[in-house]
């Protein structure tokens, strides 16, 4: 009889323990792998939505979570408009973009959609008392970069907005770097990339949204962010139609240089002491340390399943050595030798170790991709360096567990084994 046979023949004696002390290998392996590949693709999400969303300095109501601010149309807390005037006419040094926020939920054809109302730049030019500041003009003749900002030292912000001189203000590709939209007229809407496909909206078509019908005058280009599923219309028109008054969500500025991010920031807490000022970093640092406390979490699981899994490992060849010390005795008497009869007991840990890591593979990778798309919204890639760490954990496992098992078959007197009933 064949190496592998006997192996094979040795498996199918106990099916029921054999079984358990796979499925305990594999849900540790199944463990590491569904959550490293979610921690995985959270942080390429992450990456790709802080390159694109453009503004990097947050304007919240108080007590607002930052994970809050993806939220906005849930939390239902507010600030005022008028903050948004406040920062324009400070004329802080850095602020090249503002673009305020209000995000509430509506229906559309028996379904909740978020419609959120947004100020294009054209209506900062409409209010006489805006119309002298430098800040809301610059991307268009590039005032502050000749340096003409009151008090200010300033050189100039370079590679933001320069190209907006230029620039057709029906163009809406540049919604991705800045948030900010030129024209907006009172009853048109813009629709997000991922809305406008699943539900085949073009431009011209009309919506009718809060009891009023609209006009798709664009959609806006794949940004990676939750706008891509949102529906967007005129701040003020979304204000008039839901009798919120004149408060938004949040306040969205685009800072264009490093060496003033810092004191920006200071500058704009102590301008809206009732307002959250908070900065993308901020929000980085939240979701990386979050992703971090996932990767230790499923480690932890991962070595706890492995220790209960080894443990089974050692249980169950203790065990077939101590019954099996005849068939074992057997085996020698007919030539076997005790290297021969240790490897028998690892090799078939290894098939344990083995077959346990590869079902926790398909476990873990069934999980995180159901787990991913339905709940998380994430698109899954599956985490090699998991998958690795646990193929190789669960042989190492399986390996030392039975290490001291096949120590004692390979001591086996055949002598001994005999003389036993």
């Amino acid at each position: 009889m064949r190496f592998h046979s006997l192996i094979w023949k040795e498996m199918l004696r106990r099916p029921g323990q054999n079984i358990t002390t796979l499925l305990t290998v594999a849900l540790g392996v199944g463990a590491l792998v569904a959550v490293e590949s979610v921690v995985s693709s959270s942080e390429q999400k992450l990456a790709a939505q802080m390159q694109q969303l453009g503004a990097n300095i947050l304007v919240l109501p108080d007590g607002v979570s930052l994970q809050d601010y993806y939220a906005a149309d849930e939390h239902g807390k507010t600030i005022p408009e008028e903050y948004v005037s406040r920062i324009a006419l400070a004329q802080k040094v850095g602020v090249e973009e503002l673009a305020p926020k209000l995000a509430v939920q509506t229906e559309w054809k028996s379904q909740q959609i978020v419609l959120t109302g947004i100020l294009p730049r054209t209506e900062f030019y409409k209010k006489s008392a805006w119309q002298s500041v430098d800040l809301l003009t610059m991307g268009l003749d590039e005032s502050l970069a000749d340096g003409n900002a009151v008090g200010s030292t300033h050189e100039g912000c370079k590679g933001h907005s320069s190209h907006l001189a230029t620039g057709d203000k029906t163009d809406l590709s540049s919604y991705a770097s800045t948030r900010v939209v030129h024209e907006l007229n009172q009853n048109a809407v813009l629709v997000g990339a991922d809305f406008a496909a699943t539900h085949g909206l073009q431009t011209g078509q009309k919506m009718d949204l809060l009891g009023e019908t609209f006009q798709i005058t664009g959609v806006l280009p794949a940004t990676g962010t939750t706008d891509d599923g949102r529906v967007f219309a005129h701040l003020h028109r979304v204000q008039e139609l839901t009798d919120s008054g004149p408060v938004v969500n949040v306040v969205e500025v685009l800072g264009c240089c490093e060496e003033v991010a810092d004191n920006l920031v200071s500058d704009l807490e102590t301008m809206l002491p009732e307002a959250r000022v908070v900065t993308i970093s901020q929000i980085v640092e939240t979701q990386v340390t979050v992703n971090r406390l996932m990767a230790k979490l499923s480690y932890a699981i991962f070595g706890i399943l492995m220790l209960m899994g080894g443990a089974s490992i050692a249980s169950v060849m203790f065990a077939n050595v101590t019954e099996r010390r005849r068939e074992l005795g057997t085996l020698m008497a007919l030539g076997a030798t005790p290297a021969m009869v240790a490897r028998l007991i690892l090799f078939k840990a290894l098939t344990i170790g083995l077959a346990g890591s590869g079902v926790g593979f398909l476990l873990g990778l069934a999980a995180a991709l159901v787990a991913g798309p339905q709940w998380l919204g994430l698109r899954i890639l599956i985490s090699l360096e998991a998958v690795v760490v646990g193929l190789v954990a669960a042989v190492l496992v399986a390996l030392l567990s039975s290490y001291f098992p096949a120590r004692k078959a390979a001591h086996l007197d055949p002598c001994l084994c005999f003389q036993e009933r």
